[in-house]
């Protein structure tokens, strides 16, 4: 069995009810999640050995996020106690031309705190053949960065393959600081995930022939976009996820792998959407379990796209699917008629 180990912050979730705004809210739902964490249940409920590292103080709230992984098959046997508390994100789910937002409160998490020894890469990494973290955890500032190239290095001399998804996050830190930090880690990585803007708001690599505001897209400019990371950092794949943004509601969703100069398409989805937060993490879920398999390459795009198409439609963050149904979708069964 493939074992995979992500790294990063698991928050607590707090959302209104349906598409209520913050502003009419008079009970929060709570679930729990994050963007590594994300990619551990997708990996899990493909029946990859799945582990998840982080560090979480010593409450029930934290224990709380640690069965909401453990309820899933996901390895927490690594995760580190202490700290003063979980992180707390709110989500506002968007509705036709009113886009969705997110408010975070996670200033001082335990995990922003933690120190490089917390960790034991060498140990927690032994046995693994994948990593996986996501720009947001070294934006999350202290040690972070540190830490994050200390499991780098450790995956590195174990042979274990790195994977990144470059997540820029405006909130937690400035283009420039995303750079320079992510600029020193990439040359670690095998597999970059990116989406439209990460690779410019990071890199200052943009796709010529792109709006991201009126949903336009040039695959030619992303193939350049690919090319130009893999020839900076070395990346074996760059996989970019191509979203057309009709409105909050509705998007056009297809993805793209390029390895050695060539650039493979996936189908392109018409995508109404339930719950958008977390589609980035369940393409990369999708990618790093089809290429921990050897899927060919245009296999590996078509399934992580497919398995994203999917998270759309489930509530909160967590794509709650098996790869029996990703393989229906990704063989072209789009019906949604019901199976009976």
């Amino acid at each position: 069995m493939a074992k995979a180990v992500c790294f990063g912050e698991i928050m607590m979730r707090l959302n209104p009810e349906g598409y209520y705004r913050f502003v009419q809210a008079e009970r929060f739902e709570a679930s729990y999640a994050g963007g590594e964490a994300n990619v551990a249940v997708s990996l899990a409920n493909y029946g990859d050995e799945a582990a998840f590292v982080t560090k979480l103080p010593e409450n029930e709230i934290a224990q709380s996020a640690i069965n909401s992984l453990r309820k899933f098959g996901v390895d927490t046997s690594a995760i580190k106690k202490g700290g003063p508390r979980i992180g707390i994100y709110f989500v506002e789910k968007g509705a036709s031309q009113r886009p969705s937002k997110v408010i975070y409160d996670r200033a001082g998490s335990s995990i922003a705190l933690a120190k490089r020894e917390d960790f034991c890469w060498e140990e927690i990494l032994s046995g693994a053949d994948w990593f996986h973290f996501t720009g947001i955890t070294p934006a999350l500032g202290g040690e972070l960065p540190l830490i994050c190239l200390d499991a780098c290095q450790a995956a590195k001399k174990l042979g274990v393959k790195v994977s990144c998804d470059l997540n820029y996050r405006k909130k937690l830190w400035t283009k420039e600081q995303a750079g320079e930090v992510m600029a020193k880690l990439m040359p670690y990585v095998d597999v970059c995930i990116a989406n439209e803007e990460d690779a410019a708001d990071v890199f200052g690599i943009r796709a010529e022939g792109t709006d991201i505001n009126t949903g336009k897209i040039s695959r030619e400019g992303y193939v350049g976009v690919a090319k130009e990371l893999a020839e900076r950092f070395g990346c074996s794949y760059v996989a970019i996820t191509l979203r057309g943004s009709i409105s909050a509601t509705d998007n056009r969703w297809a993805g793209m792998l390029y390895k050695d100069g060539q650039a493979c398409f996936s189908p392109e989805y018409l995508v109404h959407i339930v719950d958008r937060v977390g589609g980035g993490d369940s393409f990369g879920g999708g990618l790093i379990h089809a290429l921990l398999h050897g899927f060919e390459q245009q296999d590996a795009i078509n399934f992580a796209v497919a398995a994203s198409c999917l998270k759309h439609s489930i509530e909160h963050d967590f794509n709650l699917v098996t790869e029996a149904e990703v393989q229906s979708l990704a063989g072209g069964n789009a019906s949604g008629r019901v199976q009976r």
